[in-house]
């Protein structure tokens, strides 16, 4: 438990888990598998992060051709959820259609839905979302939908059923950390269902941060991924993930703006 013991670890261990679509997770890290190297590296990366949920950009990774290097062959499904993803998709079409391919291929009914605007900013097309959203849901899959952090968009796709919120920190692979503080805890606040910060984390102050909010959990690839070394960057946002949890079960101390000596006074020597 790198450490964690006592109390710690049990708030940081088995009795900490979160639920989404009915499957339970201890581990509130979830990482994507492209941008490696190659899959010897995706697969030291993913063991070192101690993630239990990976995705999967369907149209990107090869999950069907046994005549090439397969991403089951180095993440065993057994192991890990795969969360088949929409990566690469700017229209709702594309969007459902690669979903039910998926769907076809590894019977995967958990998913994660993106649809993004135009570069160079690729933010969450919003309209083009909210139409995939409700195609996926009467077909039956179980949808974590990557959002703005507009309150009034993400309640709506609450309340149409997806069983996960996951705005964005930042723009996707921006790297620059959480530049909206405010607005993901505007949605903690008013969701009743997982929320995790998808986009935008650089490094581990940035996965801390989003958990100390009080996010449910993590997304991130390219920060790994594009890291020097990718699997001990792996291990750095493992510990900031579960370091920024414990801080928010912790709970910091209030804010002041003039100084509080931390030793006492009484028994001065006068």
């Amino acid at each position: 438990m790198d450490g964690i013991t006592g109390t710690a670890a049990l708030v940081a261990g088995a009795e900490d888990v979160w639920t989404v679509a009915g499957r339970n997770f201890r581990s509130r890290l979830v990482v994507g598998t492209g941008k490696y190297k190659d899959l010897e590296e995706t697969a030291a990366a993913i063991e070192a992060s101690g993630a239990e949920m990976v995705t999967v950009a369907v149209r990107r990774v090869n999950l069907s051709d046994p005549n090439a290097p397969m991403l089951q062959d180095y993440v065993d499904p057994k192991k890990y959820t795969y969360l088949p993803n929409t990566a690469g998709c700017h229209t709702a079409r594309d969007a459902v259609r690669t979903l039910r391919l998926a769907r076809e291929a590894g019977g995967w009914n958990l998913v994660k839905l993106e649809v993004l605007g135009p570069p160079p900013h690729l933010y969450p097309d919003m309209a083009a979302t909210f139409e995939a959203a409700e195609a996926l849901l009467k077909d039956g899959f179980e949808v974590m939908v990557y959002c703005s952090d507009d309150p009034v968009a993400a309640k709506r796709l609450e309340d149409m059923g997806c069983v996960a919120i996951m705005p964005l920190g930042a723009p996707i692979g921006s790297g620059l950390g959480i530049q909206n503080p405010a607005m993901i805890s505007m949605l903690i606040e008013q969701t009743k269902v997982p929320l995790l910060v998808d986009a935008g984390v650089g490094t581990a102050s940035d996965a801390a941060i989003a958990m100390e909010l009080g996010c449910t959990a993590v997304l991130l690839n390219s920060a790994i991924a594009h890291a020097k070394d990718p699997v001990r960057m792996a291990r750095a946002m493992k510990l900031a993930v579960e370091s920024g949890r414990l801080c928010h079960l912790a709970g910091r101390m209030p804010r002041r703006m003039g100084a509080d000596p931390s030793s006492p006074l009484t028994g001065l020597i006068r």
